[in-house]
């Protein structure tokens, strides 16, 4: 059986890169073969560019019957990492996954969202192999390619190479134990892959990741490639995975964290001096944002109509009937009254006074809580988990380039449908945060203070007088907030299931909250995958059907 992966049409300059790609699917039976190919650099490109739009598509062909924006890879990784934690809730109650994740109560019965994490990461892995076995050294000869063509596709590969450690960072994440193959694996016919444990999955990434960020790496040199990947990159996910290798592996480590953390400060990364323009509908084109930028998913309402991604957390964050508020718009014509934020999580890390529900008004001094919207809003979510205008609707995201006027945004007509905010994947803001725990834990907190006193200056608030854990839970909590972090660093910390940390319907439809059992701080298998085959094991604590 051939392997079949989808091509795009790709429109690129010399200095190529995602934004620049027209997303226009070919024939979606063609399979990637030397005649694609051939010693064309576009049409390597194209491939390159396959793989990167595997976290904002929408197609549907490997997903069953679901909503295509719902199963879009980001906005599924977000939706496991934030609803299913204190940061974020979702009133759609008719949606097949939002229950579930809300309170915690996911069995093995398949839900969309948990489904679709699966099969997007799985499916990029295997595209991401056959664009290596496409651009091996021996088929690169066959077909004539000239040697410095060649040493470009080395670099192509290199970028392959990370999307595929990022992908299966977010499998082993999210499943655990998940189905391992690379470019050297066999495929078709009747092969069914088999499970690697975590521990040698991360073993995996670790290795793909050294070398990547290597001087003997062909990845392009840090801040040379936005939005694509390149050492920066490659490092910045290196620190995220030493960062949670306790939970992943049994092990701590820390001291490699640090190192790796210590060895991103000298790639010339800079701060963001304004918080909230990381987050804007100009941050890939603004030189500050980018100079923080590791790595970003790009995202242009010119050429990527997607539902999922940042389009989904601006639109779903408010009403129809709060677009067009004087007071606060956020570029965005869609409102879906669905995201919000419960009143105890901002309370307790941004400690927020004198709220007004009716004007909208309410007092904080953290710049980063500068960003909820509560006109018409209900403060408490108790009983009415469902009803969209109780809770706090959060802007972080925000259509308007920064530094325009929201009034410039008005009226409607003004405003997108779809999103042109990038998503920051890794930023160095998260790996200020990487060190400081690392520092903590390595008993060296003192060399990680210039760089919590940053971020403190940043937000407008006093830094801390030691870094203690409490003190990242609640600095993570404020920094990354919805960035797609929050469920990963609960688990982390012993806080995600246990009863030592509550919040609103935790583990069930309590408003109070309860513990719920240590096996989900995993994921089930699908269990129309485990139906497919045979070789895999469901994760302990599920049924397998």
């Amino acid at each position: 059986m051939k392997k079949i992966i989808y091509m795009l049409m790709a429109a690129l300059t010399a200095a190529a890169c995602v934004r620049d790609l027209d997303t226009l699917p070919l024939n979606k039976t063609e399979p990637i073969s030397e005649y694609v190919y051939g010693t064309d650099e576009n049409a390597y490109l194209s491939g390159l560019g396959r793989l990167y739009f595997q976290f904002v598509t929408n197609d549907l062909t490997d997903l069953q019957q679901m909503d295509g924006g719902a199963s879009e890879t980001i906005r599924a990784f977000w939706s496991v990492q934030e609803t299913t934690t204190d940061a974020a809730k979702c009133s759609w109650e008719n949606d097949a996954w939002v229950r579930a994740l809300n309170t915690n109560t996911w069995t093995e019965v398949q839900n969309d969202a948990v489904y679709a994490v699966y099969v997007r990461t799985l499916q990029g892995i295997a595209y991401v192999n056959e664009y290596l076995r496409q651009t091996e050294a021996s088929k690169l000869k066959d077909r004539g390619v000239p040697e410095a063509l060649a040493a470009k596709i080395d670099g192509f590969r290199a970028e392959a190479r990370f999307i595929r450690a990022y992908l299966y960072w977010m499998a082993l994440d999210c499943f655990g134990s998940v189905p391992f193959t690379t470019e050297k694996s066999p495929f078709g016919g009747t092969y069914f892959p088999q499970q690697a444990s975590r521990s040698d999955i991360f073993a995996y990434c670790v290795s793909e990741l050294t070398y990547l960020m290597s001087d003997e790496s062909p990845m392009p040199a840090p801040r040379s490639n936005y939005p694509r990947a390149d050492k920066g990159s490659a490092a910045g996910l290196l620190a995220r995975m030493y960062l949670n290798s306790e939970v992943y592996t049994g092990t701590p480590r820390w001291n490699e964290c640090k190192a790796v953390c210590e060895s991103i400060f000298a790639m010339g990364y800079t701060l963001c001096p304004e918080y909230a323009a990381l987050f804007r509908g100009d941050n890939g084109e603004n030189a500050l944002v980018r100079g923080e930028m590791l790595w970003a998913v790009d995202y242009n309402s010119d050429k990527t109509e997607s539902y999922g991604g940042t389009s989904y957390i601006l639109s779903a964050t408010l009403a129809s009937t709060d677009i067009t508020d004087e007071s606060r718009p956020n570029g965005q014509v869609n409102g879906w009254a669905g995201l919000r934020v419960p009143y105890e999580y901002v309370k307790k890390y941004f400690d927020v006074s004198g709220q007004d529900y009716v004007t909208g008004g309410y007092e904080v001094a953290d710049k980063r809580g500068e960003v909820f919207y509560i006109k018409g809003r209900k403060e408490s979510m108790d009983g009415a988990l469902y009803s969209f205008m109780n809770g706090w609707s959060c802007l972080k995201f925000n259509n308007i380039p920064y530094g325009k006027t929201d009034q410039e945004f008005l009226p409607v007509s003004a405003t997108k449908g779809f999103s042109d905010v990038d998503f920051p994947m890794i930023r160095l803001g998260e790996i200020y945060l990487i060190y400081a725990e690392a520092c903590m834990n390595a008993g060296a907190s003192g060399q990680a203070m210039p760089m919590v006193r940053a971020l403190s200056a940043r937000a407008g608030v006093n830094p801390p007088s030691e870094i203690t854990q409490e003190f990242l839970v609640a600095e993570r909590a404020r920094e990354l907030m919805w960035e797609a972090h929050r469920r990963t660093d609960l688990i982390r910390y012993g806080l995600y299931n246990t009863d030592s940390y509550l919040w609103p319907y935790k583990g069930g439809d309590s408003f109070a909250g309860q513990a719920f059992p240590d096996y989900k701080c995993i994921f089930p298998i699908p269990p129309v995958e485990l139906a497919a085959n045979d070789a895999l094991v469901q994760n302990p604590g599920y049924a397998r059907p």
